[in-house]
């Protein structure tokens, strides 16, 4: 569930602004330090300090998620945040692949008195922005490659632009409130469709018998 969770907020960090707009939370080194360190067991994130290089090496890896994203839902529609302008498929891997990669990964075997022994999988080390990307890296390959990417869908409410997991099977939007404007929505475009078929006299009318 971690990785699961990893992918889908580091895309989620790209959000509806409430006003209409879209919203960054990743635009300033002091943005990304708070985001790591909400993170900072399931990132190993100790001794991280962002910089601008870090941020534009995290929004770079947040660029290639979301391209990906979008190729994971398709033929729906991606978020409209970015839809018109997702890193090509060759491009997004690579930018994964080779943050996945950065930081080797072997299995270590620990037996600790008096309990069985324990396969774990023993990082070598590295620099913290190293092994941060490369844990959102593997985050997102694991998630995508396992059976959860069936689950993810980009809300069609107006003005939305999350990804999220469908949890039940009748489940068209990320939250409630999306659900109630789609909602609202609906019955104005229906309302403005009846208004415009009485204005061109396409709604027919019962004349009163003589």
């Amino acid at each position: 569930m971690t990785e699961r969770v990893l992918a889908l907020e580091l895309a989620s960090t790209v959000r509806h602004d409430g006003h209409g707009g879209v919203a960054d939370d990743l635009t300033t080194p002091a943005e990304l330090d708070t985001w790591v360190r909400d993170r900072a067991d399931a990132l190993d994130a100790e001794g991280f300090a962002a910089d601008e290089a870090a941020l534009a090496e995290v929004r770079a890896l947040r660029e290639a998620v979301r391209a990906l994203f979008a190729r994971a839902v398709s033929p729906a529609p991606p978020s409209p945040a970015d839809a018109h302008r997702l890193l090509p498929l060759d491009l997004a891997l690579e930018r994964i692949n080779t943050a996945a990669a950065r930081r080797p990964v072997a299995p270590r075997l620990e037996w600790v008195e008096d309990a069985p022994p324990a396969l774990v999988q023993f990082g070598a080390a590295a620099d913290p922005l190293t092994r941060i990307t490369a844990a959102l890296a593997r985050a997102t390959a694991e998630f995508l490659a396992g059976p959860g990417r069936e689950q993810l869908r980009a809300c069609t409410a107006p003005r939305c632009v999350r990804y999220f997991l469908k949890g039940h099977g009748r489940q068209e939007y990320c939250k409630p409130s999306c659900s109630n404007r789609a909602r609202v929505a609906r019955h104005y475009r229906r309302q403005k469709a009846v208004s415009a078929d009485w204005e061109t006299g396409d709604i027919a009318t019962e004349l009163p018998r003589s």
